[in-house]
């Protein structure tokens, strides 16, 4: 991080989840010519890479808890920790047109009767198009002083007086607006607030048609506080809203220079407007009219606050998008963590089938974000969490029991009626940018640990409770009777095979795919083979491939006084007579999920084992129906997706 130092001018960066256009800002301060400045960054609670990029490239950095957010307070503590008696402002999704914008932003405020200036904005083609001909209207390209009849000043690109804040700083009750109350008062006293449109920046919102309303609810609720606006008003506002919306569907068809007619045909372009326009003015009239307007800290935290992820959401039977969606609160006991890898299972396509049983029974019910299989790292902890911290490196268990009924007091986690199942039912998974989990079930990793390697803890930990469970039988057999057979040589049978074998137990998988038996050419105590009807030579099968036929042909062509553990799921409905094992001493184990204490053991396990074939493969987050694909068609023995390392 750069050294603090004496200066004339603060830049003032209030952040939360900037990562996409920090670096872009940052890049822009570092073109500037004029050199006399320093950079402080504000934090409000970022779970994304915001702080550290603040970290490498900011002179400052503050944080600050989002429940103590508001305009005002951010902008107050980072003036607070400022050198400069100059203080600039910007929002951190901006980027200064040129390298002469500071200079022109602040050389205003030489003159001593200058409280305040603020520059242009202008629209990008990632920009809404009536958010582009807002810019136009607003600002401008000629120079003004600010009048109390058309407020435009704004704290997205400003500059401020620091002696004038010590005496009135932001207000900091505010929901917005907080720079107009600011120019106001200054005004009052006989100030000039001076429009610079030679310090000019783009001003880079990518917003939702949700966020859209909030944006405009906060911002009505703040006019009215403020006396500007009220519902008096409405009819006024209304007329001017209808003026505007007919004005941008006239420029949709003839855009001028508008940059996002780059982006959209006219079409998309009309339709744009109709939504913008309703969307704001939705916000707009619901600050204004609403009786109690955000009036508690939930409700002000939520329009203040977008924690939204990318993720993969499954609709029912069939139907998935890669869309945006809310994270959950998090509550005191939660995690926050950005996922950095996730593998793609054979219970994600069942998901998107519709056949898993959960669902064919109405226990379990969609919209749901499947991936159980990853890792990440923490980015946000709830104030009662000890165990872990932020920039943790960490695993998740699956099966996340209430851990206080009968069953879960007795240690049967698998019968509690009130689990979930991460990324499988009734909490949603990892195939997103970030998932928010109890810290309970979080199990923390070294920090040299190998991540994407990581993403395997959940099927090691799987096969390790099988193993448990399949002990008893091996240990009970005489050496020269301990014979594994392995059928399915998937990912859940690949580590059985690797386990087995680093126990010191003779295996042969099964597998009728040439391409994933060869993966164990020159392996150690590991044997291939296609053949099923060689079963009856092992005392010991292993069922990883939940095919009911294969089932079949284990239960009926296993020796007698075999022992047989079943790890594939799901099994369909299929008649056949249990006498192939009663008759015959046979025992079947059932295991399905792990435990804490398994997660516990993969973790430990997991840098011996060379599971190096099964991270072969790798795909981003938004491949992830090329992915499924892959799976579906057994050309990949396992697929990683990548969810971090999008560019």
């Amino acid at each position: 991080m750069p050294e603090s130092r004496r200066v004339e001018t603060s830049v003032v960066i209030r952040c939360f989840n900037e990562q996409k256009y920090l670096p872009g800002l940052f890049d822009a301060l570092d073109r500037q010519v004029y050199r006399d400045f320093e950079v402080i960054i504000v934090d409000s609670g970022s779970f994304d890479r915001t702080r550290d990029i603040a970290e490498a490239r900011a002179h400052k950095v503050l944080r600050i808890s989002s429940h103590d957010f508001t305009f005002g307070y951010s902008l107050n503590t980072g003036i607070r920790a400022a050198e400069g008696r100059f203080i600039a402002i910007a929002s951190a999704h901006t980027e200064p047109c040129d390298a002469h914008w500071l200079e022109n932003l602040i050389a205003p405020l030489r003159d001593a009767k200058v409280a305040m200036t603020y520059g242009r904005q202008l629209g990008k083609a990632c920009s809404k198009f009536s958010e582009a001909e807002d810019f136009e209207r607003s600002f401008g390209h000629r120079g003004r002083d600010e009048s109390p009849e058309r407020f435009a000043v704004n704290n997205a690109n400003s500059a401020i007086r620091r002696d004038l804040w010590e005496t009135y700083p932001f207000d900091e009750e505010l929901t917005g607006l907080e720079d107009i109350d600011w120019a106001r008062r200054w005004m009052g006293e006989g100030y000039r607030v001076v429009y610079q449109p030679d310090a000019a920046l783009y001003h880079l919102h990518e917003e939702s048609w949700r966020q859209i309303r909030r944006r405009y609810y906060r911002e009505a609720v703040a006019a009215r506080r403020m006396g500007i606006k009220g519902p008096k008003l409405v009819l006024r506002e209304l007329a001017v809203e209808l003026g505007n919306t007919v004005a941008d569907l006239g420029r949709a068809v003839a855009p001028g220079v508008n940059p996002v007619a780059q982006r959209l045909s006219l079409g998309q372009r009309l339709r744009e407007v109709v939504y913008f326009r309703l969307n704001r003015n939705y916000g707009t009239f619901r600050g204004l009219l609403e009786a109690h307007p955000l009036e508690t800290a939930e409700e002000r935290e939520d329009a203040l606050f977008d924690r939204s992820t990318r993720a993969v959401v499954i609709h029912g039977p069939g139907k998935v998008a890669l869309e945006e969606m809310e994270l959950p609160e998090l509550k005191p006991g939660d995690v926050v963590i950005r996922t950095a890898h996730v593998g793609v299972c054979a219970t994600d396509l069942e998901l998107l089938s519709g056949s898993l049983g959960y669902y064919k029974t109405g226990m379990a019910k969609y919209p749901i974000v499947p991936g159980h299989e990853f890792s990440g790292r923490i980015v946000a902890v709830g104030q009662n969490v000890t165990a872990v911290k932020e920039g943790d490196p960490v695993v998740v268990e699956c099966i996340q029991s209430c851990g206080t009924c009968t069953e879960c007091r007795a240690g049967n986690f698998i019968g509690c009626a009130e689990r979930t199942e991460l990324g499988v039912f009734r909490r949603n998974g990892a195939y997103a940018d970030f998932v928010t989990v109890p810290a309970r079930f979080v199990h923390k990793l070294d920090a040299s640990a190998d991540l994407r390697q990581a993403a395997l803890c959940e099927p090691l930990a799987v096969v390790l409770k099988g193993m448990r469970r399949l002990m008893p039988a091996l240990a009970a057999a005489p050496d020269a009777e301990r014979r594994c057979a392995v059928i399915g040589a998937g990912c859940i049978g690949h580590i059985c095979a690797v386990e087995l074998a680093r126990r010191g137990y003779p295996v042969t998988i099964f597998d009728r795919n040439a391409a994933r038996l060869e993966v164990f050419k020159g392996r150690a105590g590991i044997e291939t083979s296609q053949d099923l009807d060689r079963l009856g030579a092992f005392n010991v099968v292993v069922e990883a491939t939940g095919h009911p036929e294969v089932l079949d042909k284990a239960l009926h062509s296993a020796p007698a006084g075999a022992t047989l553990l079943l790890l594939g799921l799901p099994y369909a409905r299929k008649e056949f007579s249990f006498e192939a094992i009663a008759a015959f001493d046979k025992t079947v184990v059932g295991s399905v999920g792990s435990t804490a204490e398994d997660f516990a053991e993969a973790i430990r396990l997991m840098p011996s084992l060379d599971l190096s074939p099964l991270l072969a493969c790798r795909l981003p987050l938004e491949s992830f129906a090329e992915a499924w694909d892959l799976a579906r068609s057994g050309a990949r023995l396992k697929i990683i997706l990548d969810v971090e390392d999008r560019s």
